[in-house]
């Protein structure tokens, strides 16, 4: 095999699938990425190639992981949904039921379901901070206790771009008595023997991929004030995400390391009714209440038409299905699952783009649902 080779197997009716990843790297659009798709539980494409590196020295391996910025959310998320299918959640309950602290500054009715949703006005911190807070968990998590709410929670989103995962890490840990990262390890990842990790190892640092910064990063033109809060505070280089200390930090909305197989082999508990590798993880009710919508409309910070359910984005017109869950990364990466289908598709990558046209995920999934539908 050469180095950077595209490598890898798909199932005989998804030749679309190699070639649409393929042409991401001839067409000189990507450095290193990695693709796989799942149906019914069961591997439909696993693909990688390219390099690990800027430099191109390293050429991405089958366990080569990446940060995968807020494809993490959905980990989250389902560590969430996990919680509640014990009955030990309750979506509709205010937060401060869980953690009392957070009723300051008029949150007391702030539901744990407008968490999940982005509509809990929280976009943001008020005060400022420096990326490495980040990496103080009670430092992060009782400044969101404290402060008030940008606008009235439930009346819309407003993308909470890093704020989310520390919001429902720190119900989490009320509820468990865990760290998000520790209950994702031990119930989720580890059951399953999925490659994903919400606070890598140090052991897991050589066959990580560096991260090419963007060539223009969003959100750096005309923005509003609660946009550039959002974006910019603290203000996270490529450089310190390509950092040990980030890494090794639980920040379950954007600090996630894996790799595409190991997405849509987790997201396989969600599309197949709450089971995944033989064990069932979830009851299918709960699987389905993702889906609920609980807000939609232009989305405060992103600019665009968003419905959130519980923890994803729901359907729309460029998703196979309205019983479709998807969320992407910072740069290009993209989770979708299918309930529908029982499917899951997942494209991670290292060569920072995202925006309109960037449609190196879009090829190779796309290619793939159509395969799965019979087209």
């Amino acid at each position: 095999m050469a180095d950077g080779e595209v490598c890898g197997s798909v199932r005989a009716d998804m030749a679309g699938v190699r070639t649409a990843f393929e042409r991401n790297f001839t067409d000189g659009a990507e450095v290193g990425a990695s693709f796989c798709a799942t149906v019914g539980g069961e591997t439909v494409a696993d693909l990688w190639g390219g390099y690990a590196d800027a430099a191109r020295t390293r050429p991405w391996q089958p366990d080569t992981v990446v940060n995968v910025f807020s494809i993490t959310k959905t980990m989250a998320a389902l560590t969430a949904l996990l919680i509640a299918d014990r009955g030990e959640l309750d979506f509709g309950a205010p937060v401060a039921r869980y953690w009392p602290e957070f009723a300051a500054g008029g949150k007391d009715g702030i539901t744990v379901a407008q968490v999940m949703s982005h509509s809990a006005g929280l976009s943001g911190w008020r005060e400022p901070l420096r990326p490495e807070d980040l990496y103080d968990w009670e430092r992060a998590t009782a400044a969101l206790a404290a402060q008030e709410p940008f606008w009235k929670p439930g009346t819309a989103s407003g993308y909470h771009v890093v704020t989310q995962g520390f919001l429902i890490g720190e119900i989490v840990r009320r509820i468990t008595g865990r760290t998000l990262g520790t209950v994702f390890r031990e119930e989720i990842a580890g059951p399953l023997g999925a490659d994903f990790h919400i606070g890598l190892p140090e052991s897991g640092e050589p066959r990580v991929a560096e991260l090419i910064p963007y060539a223009e990063e969003p959100f750096s033109g005309d923005v509003t004030e609660l946009q550039d809060n959002a974006a910019h505070n603290p203000r996270i280089e490529t450089s310190t995400v390509n950092s040990r200390a980030w890494r090794a930090a639980e920040i379950p909305a954007g600090g996630g390391t894996g790799n595409a197989r190991s997405v849509a082999g987790v997201h396989a508990i969600l599309a197949n009714a709450g089971v995944a590798g033989g064990r069932r993880f979830l009851s299918e009710a709960t699987c389905r209440r993702a889906l609920e919508v609980q807000v939609e409309g232009p989305d405060l910070i992103l600019g665009m038409s968003v419905r959130f359910g519980l923890g994803f984005a729901v359907g729309g017109d460029f998703m196979p299905g309205p019983n479709t869950l998807y969320w992407g990364g910072a740069g290009g990466s993209l989770a979708v699952i299918d309930l529908d289908a029982r499917a899951t598709y997942a494209y991670t990558m290292n060569k920072m783009g995202g925006g309109l046209g960037d449609l190196r995920a879009f090829a190779p999934i796309s290619a793939a649902w159509d395969a799965v539908a019979g087209r």
